[in-house]
């Protein structure tokens, strides 16, 4: 999900770029915002480097999520020998 809103990000900053307006409307829920382009600029700026952080954040979990999973494997298998299947289809 917070790939998805990178990315999202990303495709908005592009489309700013090609935009000729001085003044662009932001949706936040369901309401609109005016904001400069300048101002909106920074903003996606500032989401983009929060999501990057989140996201982060949540690649070093999964990185110590798959570790801790393949120390218990070993465990496991040591203990049940070939009577588990612990492995992914």
């Amino acid at each position: 999900m917070q790939q998805e809103t990178n990315d999202n990000l990303e495709d908005a900053s592009n489309e700013l770029i090609l935009t000729d307006e001085e003044v662009v409307r932001l949706q936040i829920g369901e309401v609109f915002a005016h904001l400069s382009k300048d101002e909106l600029e920074s903003k996606i700026e500032q989401m983009k480097e929060v999501t990057s952080q989140k996201l982060e954040k949540l690649e070093e979990e999964k990185e110590s999520v798959l570790a801790q999973m393949a120390e218990l494997k070993k465990i496991l298998y040591g203990k049940f020998k070939d009577s588990i299947n612990l492995e992914e289809d």
